[in-house]
Formats: C-alpha cells, sequence, structure tokens
C-alpha cells in the first residue's frame, strides 16, 4: 500500500493514529527488544471459504470478520492489530460492537491488510460501496444512541421503583379506620386493652414505614404513625408515665416533620403542654402553648390550646394570662373551623363542648371563681351524660365532679361536695386514670385544712377520700392519700 508507515524496529503496520515521530509502535515504543517481538502473522488462504466471514464481508460486519478470523486462524487482538496497523483497543471495540469501520480509506486498508480476495470484498467494482460519511459524526450517533437507551433504561427502572410499595390504599383506610376507633372507644372504654391494640398498630406503621412505598403514601404512614404515637403520649399520661408519654410525644413531632403535616403538628405541640402542665415542670407548659398556638388551625385545635394555656396559667397562679387564655379561647370559637385530619379520628382527638366546659370548670376552680366554676363543671357533666356514647370522657366526667367537690366545701355546701365524690367512688377502678389520682390528693389536702376541721360532712369525705385507687403503669392499681 502506498504512503503506508511501519514500524523501523519490527515492521508492523502503524495506526493512523500512532503519534510517535520515531515511527515506532507500541510495543517497540515501550521499550520491548525487537528480538522479542513475533513476525507479522499471516491469514490462511483457507479461511476465505468460510460461509461465516463471505457474509460478515457481505454485510459490512467488520467486527465480525475479526471475531471469525481470529478463532479460524488462531490469532489474538494483538496479532490481528500488528497485522491491521489498528489498535487492540480499537480491534476490541469493533468486534464488541461499539465502534464501527465506516470511513472508505480505513475499510480499504483493512482490507488490504489481511489480504482479503478481490472476489470476496464488499468494495470490489460493481459492489454496493460503503456510504462514507465523518468517523466522529457517525460514533458521535451511535453513542447519543447508547445514551438514549441507557437513560431509558434507568427512568424505566425508577418508574417501577416508584409505582411498587409494601402498602395499598384499602390497607392506608384500614389503619385509619383502626385509628380512628381506638381514638373513639379511649375516652369511655378500659385504657389497658386499647393501649396493647394502638402498640400493635404503631408497630405495623414503623414496619411499613421501614419498607418502601410512594412518596405520598409515605407521607399517610408518617401522619398515621404520628397520630398512634399521640394516642399512645395520652395513654402514657393516664397511666403516670410521664417520661413515657414525653418520648411518645417526640417520635409523633418527628413523624409529623415527616409527613409535612401542621395540623398533628399543633396537636402533638398542644398534648406536649397538657402533659406538661399536669407535671411538676408546670411553668414550660405556656412555652408549649405559645408555640402550639402559632400552628393550630382555626377550630377545636385553637380552641384547646387557648383552653390549655388558660388552666396552665391558673395553675401557677398567672391569673392576668389566664383570664387573656380564656378571651381567646371565646374567640377561636367564633371562628370558622378549616379542616383538620387530625380530629377526623374523632373521640380523644377532638375538644367537644363538653371538654370545653370541663377545662373551664377547673381554671375558674384554680382561679377562685367558684360560681364559674360550679356553672361550667355541671355543665359539662350533663353534656356528658346526655350526649353520645363515644363522647362521654369518664376521666374528664370525674375530674368535673372533683372540681364540683372542691367549690362545694369551699362555698360552705359540704353535703353537694358529697354527692358528686360518689360519682368518682363508683367509677370502676381499672378506669381510674392517674390525673383522678392527682386531683384526690389535692383534695385529701383540702378537706385536712385546719379551718375545715371538726365538720363531720367534711371528716366523712375524708374517709372516702382516704385509699383511693388508680391505674399504675404496669395496670396494678396503686392507692392515693
Amino acid at each position: 500500500m502506498s504512503g503506508e508507515r511501519r514500524c523501523l524496529k519490527c515492521g508492523c503496520r502503524l495506526s493512523r493514529y500512532n503519534p510517535d515521530e520515531r515511527e515506532l509502535c507500541g510495543a517497540c515504543a515501550r521499550g520491548v527488544p525487537s528480538s522479542t517481538t513475533p513476525e507479522l502473522p499471516s491469514i490462511p488462504t483457507r479461511v476465505w471459504s468460510n460461509p461465516g466471514i463471505q457474509e460478515a464481508l457481505r454485510v459490512l460486519d467488520f467486527g465480525q470478520v475479526s471475531r471469525l478470523l481470529r478463532q479460524l486462524a488462531r490469532l489474538r487482538q494483538d496479532d490481528l492489530a500488528r497485522l491491521t496497523g489498528l489498535s487492540q483497543g480499537y480491534l476490541s471495540q469493533l468486534e464488541s460492537g461499539a465502534r464501527r469501520l465506516t470511513r472508505l480509506d480505513k475499510t480499504q486498508a483493512f482490507l488490504n491488510a489481511l489480504d482479503v480476495p478481490v472476489e470476496l470484498r464488499p468494495l470490489a467494482p460493481g459492489s454496493a460501496p460503503v456510504r462514507e460519511a465523518p468517523e466522529p459524526d457517525r460514533e458521535e450517533a451511535d453513542h447519543l444512541r447508547s445514551l438514549a437507551t441507557g437513560a431509558a433504561q434507568s427512568s424505566s427502572a425508577f418508574a417501577e421503583f416508584m409505582s411498587s410499595s409494601n402498602v395499598s390504599a384499602d390497607e392506608l383506610e384500614q389503619f385509619g379506620f383502626t385509628l380512628a376507633r381506638i381514638a373513639t372507644d379511649y375516652v369511655h372504654a378500659p385504657l389497658l386493652p386499647l393501649f396493647t391494640e394502638l402498640v400493635a398498630v404503631r408497630d405495623d406503621l414503623f414496619e411499613r414505614l421501614q419498607g418502601r412505598q410512594r412518596p405520598q403514601q409515605s407521607r399517610e404512614l408518617f401522619m398515621l404513625a404520628g397520630t398512634a404515637c399521640l394516642l399512645l403520649a395520652h395513654a402514657s399520661q393516664n397511666l403516670g408515665e410521664q417520661a413515657s408519654a414525653m418520648a411518645q410525644i417526640r417520635t409523633a413531632r418527628a413523624c409529623a416533620e415527616q409527613a409535612d403535616h401542621t395540623g398533628l403538628r399543633a396537636w402533638t405541640t398542644g398534648t406536649a403542654a397538657l402533659i406538661t402542665e399536669w407535671s411538676p415542670q408546670n411553668r414550660m407548659a405556656l412555652k408549649l402553648t405559645e408555640h402550639a398556638a402559632e400552628l393550630a388551625p382555626a377550630g377545636e385545635a385553637r380552641i384547646r390550646i387557648a383552653a390549655i394555656e388558660a388552666r396552665a396559667a391558673a395553675r401557677i397562679g398567672d391569673r392576668e394570662l389566664s383570664l387573656a387564655a380564656i378571651d381567646r379561647m371565646r374567640q377561636a370559637r367564633e371562628e370558622t373551623p378549616l379542616h383538620d385530619e387530625v380530629e377526623q379520628f374523632g373521640g380523644l382527638l377532638t375538644f367537644p363542648l363538653a371538654k370545653q366546659d370541663y377545662y373551664l370548670g377547673g381554671t375558674y376552680t384554680l382561679l377562685g371563681k367558684y360560681e364559674e366554676a360550679h356553672q361550667h363543671s355541671t355543665e359539662a357533666i350533663a353534656a356528658y351524660r346526655s350526649g353520645p356514647r363515644e363522647e362521654r370522657s369518664y376521666g374528664d366526667e370525674a375530674l368535673a365532679h372533683i372540681d364540683l367537690i372542691t367549690t362545694g366545701i369551699l362555698q360552705g355546701d359540704p353535703a353537694g361536695a358529697t354527692t358528686a365524690l360518689q360519682h368518682v367512688l363508683d367509677l370502676p377502678p381499672q378506669m381510674r386514670i392517674r390525673q383522678l389520682g392527682s386531683a384526690m390528693d389535692r383534695l385529701s389536702s383540702l378537706v385536712r385544712r385546719t379551718d375545715l376541721k371538726g365538720n363531720r360532712t367534711i371528716g366523712q369525705l375524708a374517709d372516702l377520700i382516704h385509699g383511693y385507687q388508680v391505674i399504675d403503669g404496669t395496670g396494678a392499681l396503686r392507692s392515693e392519700r
């Protein structure tokens, strides 16, 4: 071939891409002694009669030509590279289909180097010529097609990932129904069986969240899991386990953040304030109610926060703040309620009029406004008794009776106090939450005041209060003083 370049040491053809100005092949340039370089391989004449090679030449599949030649002539890619002057890497890509011979001059050089018989050459006179196109453009097009195929496969895989889920719409709905039933039963049924079921539901939700589901389903699962933890926080508080209750609150808050659910954030923060209000750290409740008020949507959630703030402020003796919170509570009653998914569960996660009156009765009792306290406590008890069973909170009703007892004693009506106390004593022991124990403790301290000593009715009240039992964190009964 005219103008072809050969290695000055071993005599092999040099690739047109070999830049070595010394006219050396890659092996010689790396310092391999010329004496160790084998002679140029040859192609046996018999291989050209192979039907596979003839077909590959006819369809211009030079990668297949290279593969078959090496198999039939028992050559390595390095051998064929030295013979054709192409690099071993180029031949490897040619055989894999990653590259193609498209330029006329390169194709002719390839065929000449292999000494392909004229009658088999696809570029012989009368044969269909190879369409000449600039190699970089063709290679770029092939590369782009490969990129497009790979990108399509990745997108399809991601679409399959998104569509796969370990939870169905029906299961999400069933989780919601179960939590709604527990929240509704909670206010009027014994606590311990519900607590066990609630833990099981929460664990199932946690397990689902550790699997794979669509983003919207994940948000729903986080909202449901947060609600389950919120209910467990209330249950833990009712068992007198404040540390456990706050641990549930922290998890509920984390779930609310993952679900990006403002309503759940508000209810969770409000419940944290409620738990803190009944604790020795009750001053912290006011900071929590301030934060919860910023989150709570108009409706029962906002009324609830104001009610908690009013009672918490009264409990620490901040009369002015308590009365201001009562005003905010009444203003919130006049607002148009907004949709609140948490309230959809019902029961414990609502704040109906009966509960509002119970909170006002307790707040006014703490403020020493006994007439208002008596009025709201009486209205709360009447509303619980006449309302639907699922809204009758045995704990709140009993606590409202204790507020009536307190106001009766302080207003000089111990006889009425005795009647109210009987309703508290009649409550089945397994339904006596720990807040009742705390309230009975305060009532016991009240009836032992020196200015009340000598009153026979007060003495009877003290005897009835003594030994009152409430449930504790183990489910056992615990006597109060």
